[in-house]
């Protein structure tokens, strides 16, 4: 049996860690208590906080000497026990080529999506890629990543190649990279490259719901085709569609690096 003893004495660790990029300084959320054990153990990067509720309920964690129960908050102070009665699976990476066609998940009467595809049962894909686009999407056991790969905070980038039903406006790209307004909200600013009249290159540090669509038909564009090419280090490269391969060695270090997980 594996026995790990999670001790909170400083009261200065970082909740998130937030990476410097060309614009921004490296910026730090203090933790605060009191906070859900499952939370607590998903920041020690322990486990998810599914997987901490889990291990709650089957009695594998103590809080003070005390069996843990679903609910219980932590202070900065308390004694966090876990105990492992099996080894825990290592985690694993894909890249995935996701072909337009394919719904990231949760398909309907009708629908193929990336797990019908690929036949491996303990992965998910991170975030979402709409069924009309193609490209990178992560593939991973690793529930730490969600948060810190997809919240807006982070700054993490993701690149896309996108064509248009109609030749772009001469304004296009500074409007675009200037951040754009989508019903209630702007948009980040964010960089454009323009390849040819009908097609350019976004890069972007959020990801609203059909982002790049809906900015693009509040600058009287639309959308052709649009392809994900990267998400911070891990790119699409010539990964044919509907095919998958293994992230491994530096590109993985750098990737858990950039994520704070290394």
């Amino acid at each position: 049996m594996l026995h790990c003893v999670l001790m909170n004495h400083s009261k200065k660790k970082p909740l998130h860690k937030k990476r410097p990029n060309a614009k921004n300084a490296v910026v730090y959320e203090d933790p605060t208590f009191p906070m859900r054990i499952n939370k607590y153990l998903a920041w020690k990067k322990h486990s998810t906080r599914r997987g901490a509720d889990e291990m709650i309920e089957k009695g594998q964690v103590l809080l003070n000497g005390k069996r843990a129960a679903l609910g219980d908050k932590v202070t900065e102070t308390d004694v966090i026990e876990v105990r492992f009665r099996v080894k825990p699976k290592p985690y694993v990476y894909f890249a995935y080529h996701k072909p337009r066609g394919i719904v990231t998940h949760s398909p309907v009467r009708g629908e193929r999506d990336i797990k019908s595809q690929v036949k491996m049962s303990d992965v998910f894909p991170v975030g979402r890629l709409d069924k009309d686009s193609s490209g990178l999407v992560i593939l991973t056991n690793d529930g730490r990543i969600t948060d810190r790969l997809l919240s807006p905070r982070y700054d993490h980038e993701k690149e896309y190649l996108v064509t248009t039903k109609n030749p772009l406006r001469s304004s296009f790209q500074a409007k675009m990279e200037a951040g754009v307004q989508i019903e209630d909200e702007m948009t980040a600013p964010c960089r454009v490259k323009i390849l040819d009249d009908r097609t350019f290159q976004v890069i972007l540090t959020e990801g609203k719901k059909h982002q790049i669509r809906r900015m693009c038909v509040a600058l009287f564009q639309e959308v052709d085709t649009l392809e994900r090419l990267r998400v911070m280090n891990i790119e699409l490269g010539a990964l044919a569609p509907n095919s998958h391969r293994k992230i491994t060695g530096d590109e993985l270090k750098k990737f858990l690096e950039l994520l704070d997980l290394a």
